[in-house]
């Protein structure tokens, strides 16, 4: 019975589908799409990412509360989101760059609700919160 254990384990974990690579590497490539508008500067001024400032520095966003870089004006659906407490992990973070409005519509409820960033990006988006969950 015990050799059937890590059998049962690997047909229990392939049924579970396929799961979420995450690569840091790859998402510091695919980040290169992102820096028209974002930055990844550290708070001693380390330029991990130089970027624009159409959006807000990326630096430490994983971990951080929604919509609080201070200083930064955002939209007021990201905002709503930000009021709930909500805090970006790697995988919200994913969800939200591969089509930022139908997140916010999900998160608040609001099938109104729309993102200033009007950029989606359809491939690598958990690559790119690996890389940002990687720079500290």
């Amino acid at each position: 019975m015990t050799k059937l254990t890590p059998i049962l384990t690997l047909v229990l974990a392939m049924l579970a589908g396929p799961t979420l690579a995450q690569d840091a590497a790859a998402g510091e490539v695919v980040f290169a799409k992102c820096k028209a508008c974002h930055s990844v500067i550290g708070p001693d001024g380390t330029a991990f990412q130089k970027g624009g400032k159409t959006g807000p520095n990326l630096y430490g966003v994983i971990g951080r509360p929604v919509a609080s870089v201070a200083g930064f004006k955002y939209g007021d659906s990201i905002l709503t989101v930000g009021a709930s407490g909500a805090v970006w992990d790697e995988a919200s973070l994913a969800a939200y760059v591969a089509n930022p409005a139908a997140w916010l519509q999900e998160k608040t409820g609001d099938s109104a609700a729309k993102s200033k960033m009007s950029f989606k990006l359809a491939e690598g988006g958990a690559d790119v919160a690996a890389y940002l969950a990687s720079v500290k």
